[in-house]
């Protein structure tokens, strides 16, 4: 009788652990009503004011644990103008870059604005705004915080570049659109899952730095090192999946004969390519 008491608590204890793993993907704002919506926001973040703005999934559900985006404006942008879409002087930003559509209604985005247009990163200010920014939107909503991503175009895939370097665990991957190292990289030696795409033909952030982004994260994630640099086929961009990489950190690298662009699109289409490769490159993760 003793023995059976025992086994039945052992089990009672295993089934409560694996309760308490499941919940503690799910951030403290599931269950909850929300109070956040899609909309603009402020907050005080050492002394200054930051905006943001939320984009939450039609027909949110507080128990429904959601992927969490962060999109990040290039110089000159701003939060409202990914929210819109548009600003032509850099080929034409596509509203948060494209994701919605393709995410239907999976994940929540949240757009941070930037000081003085860019994210200077002074201090690591801005690491510290992303970090307020998850603390305020997880406590209100729903989300696995396994399932937190980042990406931006030129200055925005500095500062997913520099989340990357400085926030590892909180990031699961991201996704750097002709970016460069304009935001710093505090830490850097830890693995993330990392897409990069860059044109060979970029007259505002050299391809060069794009691709020692990228050999920093195929370092950092173990993958093997290629015999060869990848070229554009032509007018159609090239993806490279490294090989030999740590489970769950793989590294794509896209190359395109094109300019500074975040919706370059492959000859005889019309359609960006950076949407679908991001997003093909984030849900990879559940």
């Amino acid at each position: 009788m003793l023995r059976l008491t025992n086994y039945l608590a052992a089990i009672a204890c295993l089934l409560l652990a694996s309760l308490h793993v499941v919940y503690a993907d799910n951030s403290a704002g599931c269950g909850k009503s929300p109070t956040l919506k899609s909309q603009s926001y402020n907050m005080q973040v050492n002394g200054k004011q930051r905006q943001y703005f939320v984009k939450l999934p039609d027909n949110y559900d507080s128990n429904r644990p959601y992927r969490l985006v962060f999109t990040w404006h290039p110089l000159g942008g701003s939060a409202q103008g990914i929210v819109n879409g548009g600003n032509p002087s850099s080929g034409g930003i596509l509203p948060y870059y494209g994701l919605p559509p393709l995410a239907n209604n999976s994940a929540i985005f949240v757009v941070p604005n930037g000081l003085n247009s860019g994210w200077g990163n002074q201090g690591g200010e801005d690491i510290t705004f992303f970090d307020q920014l998850v603390k305020t939107v997880e406590a209100d909503l729903c989300v696995n915080t396994n399932l937190r991503f980042s990406t931006g175009f030129s200055y925005g895939g500095a500062m997913s570049y520099a989340l990357a370097c400085g926030r590892p665990n909180m990031i699961r991957a991201v996704a750097v659109l002709s970016g460069g190292l304009l935001s710093g990289c505090q830490g850097g030696t830890s693995p993330v899952a990392y897409y990069g795409q860059h044109g060979t033909r970029d007259s505002v952030l050299n391809v060069s730095g794009g691709r020692q982004m990228r050999d920093k994260f195929v370092s950092n994630n173990g993958c093997q090192k290629l015999s060869s640099e990848p070229q554009p086929n032509g007018g159609t961009s090239v993806m490279t999946k490294y090989t030999g990489c740590k489970e769950g950190y793989p590294v794509t690298w896209v190359i395109h004969d094109g300019d500074h662009n975040p919706s370059q699109v492959n000859q005889g289409s019309s359609t960006p390519f950076a949407p679908q490769n991001s997003w093909d490159f984030f849900t990879q993760f559940s």
